[in-house]
């Protein structure tokens, strides 16, 4: 599979690595929009919110835990956001399901 995150979860593909398990990967962002970015990722590919089902939906549970301790680790006790794009109209620029952790800065709506 050519996907970048799978390759990245994979170790072919170094990132700097904020937390792993045997299901997430999670991993600073190198475009970062605000003073903490990291991507969270689940090993397993799903291409996106549209492919998540009752099999693989507790990945995305998951993911949601660890965003949750990343957040408490980080001292991101005044907030934070956490975004997933899906699809083209959604700004999905890999085709690999990711959430995003922002945070450190006050967050605008709607965020462009």
């Amino acid at each position: 599979m050519d996907c970048i995150f799978c390759k990245i979860a994979r170790g072919e593909i170094p990132s700097n690595k904020v937390y792993e398990d045997d299901q997430v990967l999670a991993f600073y962002d190198l475009d970062p929009q605000a003073p903490v970015h990291i991507l969270l990722i689940p090993k397993e590919h799903i291409g996106s919110a549209v492919e998540i089902t009752p099999q693989n939906s507790g990945v995305v549970a998951h993911i949601f835990e660890v965003a949750a301790k990343l957040a408490r680790e980080l001292h991101l006790e005044n907030g934070f956001r956490l975004v997933n794009n899906c699809g083209k109209d959604g700004q999905q620029t890999v085709q690999h399901l990711h959430v995003h952790l922002l945070g450190g800065r006050s967050m605008t709506w709607p965020p462009g």
